[in-house]
C-alpha cells in the first residue's frame, strides 16, 4: 500500500505566525472533518481522520493517499501542515488574533506559515 497515515498540528495556539497572526484557544471549536490538500490547492490528497483541538493547539490524524506525495511524507522530506480558513471572529490590537474561523482545509506543505505546524507522528 502507498498510503501513509500520519499525525501532527496544523496550527499552533498562541504564536505568532508567518504574517503575524495569532490563533488563540477554541478557533476551530466545532470544526468538523476538512479535506486534506496538498500546497491549498486542487483535489483531496488524503483524508483527515481526526481533528481536535488540546492545550498546544489543532491536532489532527489522517492518511496521505496520493502517491507521490506519500512518498515525501514518508522519507520526512514533506513535514509542514496549513489551515485554510476564513476569519470569523477577530480582535485587531498589536498582532491580528483570530478568536474564531470557519475552516475550510487542512494542506501538507513545503513551508508553513507557523513554523512548528508540522507532522510529528507517521504511521
Amino acid at each position: 500500500m502507498v498510503a501513509v497515515s500520519f499525525g501532527g498540528y496544523a496550527a499552533l495556539f498562541d504564536r505568532a505566525d508567518r504574517a503575524g497572526d495569532v490563533m488563540r484557544a477554541g478557533a476551530f471549536a466545532g470544526a468538523d472533518c476538512v479535506p486534506l490538500l496538498w500546497q491549498h490547492r486542487g483535489a483531496p490528497v488524503g483524508r483527515i481522520d481526526v481533528l481536535r483541538e488540546d492545550a498546544r493547539g489543532l491536532r489532527v490524524e489522517g492518511v496521505v493517499e496520493d502517491c507521490a506525495i506519500a512518498a515525501l511524507v514518508r522519507g520526512r522530506s514533506l513535514t509542514g501542515l496549513s489551515v485554510g480558513y476564513r476569519p470569523v471572529s477577530v480582535r485587531q490590537g498589536g498582532r491580528r488574533e483570530l478568536l474564531r474561523v470557519a475552516l475550510a482545509e487542512v494542506s501538507l506543505v513545503a513551508v508553513p506559515m507557523q513554523p512548528l505546524a508540522r507532522i510529528d507522528r507517521l504511521g
